[in-house]
């Protein structure tokens, strides 16, 4: 059984009874959200897709932490958003127009969760807490302080104080003046709700606590959350999961503070891009954004390569020749998943939350990226080669596929950007042995009468022993690839015959 539908049984048996089950996930807007943050949101995707196809009514939400402070300025921003530290997201200027920090980076990953056909309810923290809605459960927070304290010091190895007991308090305060966080809580009143705190700019306050413009810290938030929305599963980074981690410490709170069990929760291990050994970080600036990889693969095979790897298995995204790797696992499996020949069941589930609604086969995509650098990046040229070849590709597929081709290999793989060769390789051809001369002319010969490009090689070579024969073929196709363009590799032969044209094909081999 797929991950995600393990994880949807799991919370089916947990609450049976459920007319809507409500799954969670969330961040921080600190940056450009990244690939590892979407393995956030797509978690939870999957397991209400699951959920779904088990016929239970599922509530997604997607929190944007947004009510956070700006804790650091990631690096590809002006050092000058550094006067902006302490303030909430929700109200530190736009670094790259109008608006704030919070809605650039918000709008800019829901617009691409869109393009993966994810659409969560979006809850905006910051609106969630000017709003009130979360007054009683801050009161409670507040009342119980020194419980949360307690609590807190459970998961910690220094000892307790009571000094430091009784002036702890589970919440952050933002200054009215200046919005920054730095903030020192003087006292509440239980039974008035009054509050009074300084500021580190000058200002001091005493206000009733609907006035003040407060957040709870992360654990006790988080906690608070679960019970408010009612939810029922939310994955977490490992950052969060060790043994003393925040789902551990909050499903405590959840518990003893605000009388709610926490949600089944699963860990995600984070996801690296090929070649580089550091986790993705938006406040860092260190990221690689899904419209990265929508330019050189289409959602369906992004959603592909997360669904067949389970949340706790760490995995790196390439952009090198694991693009041409991956594309053509996914045009095998939905190949097979079409035309029913897909055996096994997990593949066959994977296949069900990605692929269910794509009903035409999908044009290779290391054939288009063998042909398109030899015309030129010319689409049009394209379409009657393909055409030629018996191959019926709609333009608006077949122009989507290009584009991803053009832009993987002039940005990532220019090494792949075969070019056909000017004249005949003269000093090549002599080098070879001439028994490789001789398959040469036959190759020619046999072109020259209209036979099948592969065919011709398969004959040239054929003999008994299987194993010299399968040699003596990949040694001649070289040659010709070599010959042609210079490259050991290439399109596959009828397709470059078609792409070079006969003439210019059979005057690059005429020795």
């Amino acid at each position: 059984m797929h991950w995600a539908y393990e994880i949807a049984k799991r919370i089916t048996l947990t609450d049976p009874d459920l007319e809507t089950y409500t799954l969670a996930s969330g961040i921080s807007p600190s940056g450009t959200v990244h690939m590892g943050n979407f393995r956030e949101v797509v978690t939870t995707h999957f397991v209400a897709q699951a959920l779904k196809a088990m016929g239970k009514k599922v509530r997604f939400i997607f929190s944007w932490d947004d009510y956070d402070r700006l804790r650091k300025i990631p690096s590809n921003i002006d050092v000058a958003f550094s006067e902006h530290i302490g303030k909430p997201y929700s109200e530190v200027p736009n670094p790259f127009g109008e608006g704030t920090w919070a809605a650039h980076f918000e709008n800019e990953f829901e617009t691409s969760l869109k393009t993966f056909n994810i659409h969560p309810e979006f809850i905006y923290q910051h609106k969630e807490y000017s709003s009130g809605r979360y007054l009683p459960s801050i009161v409670c927070a507040l009342r119980k302080r020194k419980e949360i304290y307690d609590i807190l010091m459970e998961f910690k190895t220094n000892e307790s104080s009571e000094d430091e007991r009784d002036a702890f308090y589970p919440a952050t305060v933002y200054c009215k003046v200046c919005r920054k966080d730095d903030v020192h809580i003087e006292s509440f009143c239980e039974e008035t709700l009054i509050l009074t705190y300084q500021c580190g700019c000058g200002v001091e306050e005493t206000e009733t606590l609907d006035s003040v413009f407060l957040k709870l810290n992360w654990k006790v938030d988080w906690a608070m959350r679960w019970s408010v929305e009612g939810v029922k599963f939310e994955p977490g980074g490992r950052d969060h999961s060790s043994e003393n981690g925040s789902f551990a410490v909050s499903k405590v709170i959840a518990d003893r503070i605000f009388d709610y069990r926490a949600p089944l929760y699963t860990s995600y291990e984070f996801i690296s891009q090929k070649g580089s050994h550091k986790k993705m970080s938006s406040s860092s600036g260190s990221v690689l954004k899904a419209e990265e990889l929508l330019d050189v693969y289409p959602p369906e095979v992004v959603l592909f390569l997360f669904a067949r790897h389970r949340p706790e298995s760490a995995f790196h995204i390439g952009l090198d020749d694991d693009v041409i790797k991956n594309h053509s696992e996914f045009e095998r499996v939905l190949s097979a998943y079409q035309d029913g020949s897909l055996n096994d069941p997990v593949m066959k589930q994977v296949m069900d939350l990605v692929a269910s609604d794509i009903t035409s086969p999908k044009v290779p995509f290391n054939q288009i990226a063998g042909l398109l650098p030899l015309i030129s990046f010319r689409t049009d040229l394209l379409a009657s080669i393909l055409s030629d070849q018996g191959m019926t590709v709609q333009t608006e597929e077949l122009e989507e596929i290009s584009a991803r081709v053009k832009h993987w290999i002039q940005k990532w793989n220019p090494e792949k950007e075969f070019k056909v060769n000017d004249d005949r390789q003269m000093d090549y051809f002599l080098s070879l042995p001439e028994d490789t001369k001789r398959q040469v002319h036959l190759f020619r010969a046999s072109i020259a009468a209209g036979a099948d490009p592969m065919h011709s090689v398969y004959e040239i070579c054929r003999q008994e022993d299987k194993k010299k024969m399968k040699s003596a073929q990949k040694a001649l196709f070289q040659t010709i690839y070599m010959l042609i363009l210079g490259k050991k590799n290439g399109p596959r032969l009828p397709l470059l015959l078609s792409a070079v044209g006969k003439n210019r094909f059979m005057a690059l081999l005429a020795f």
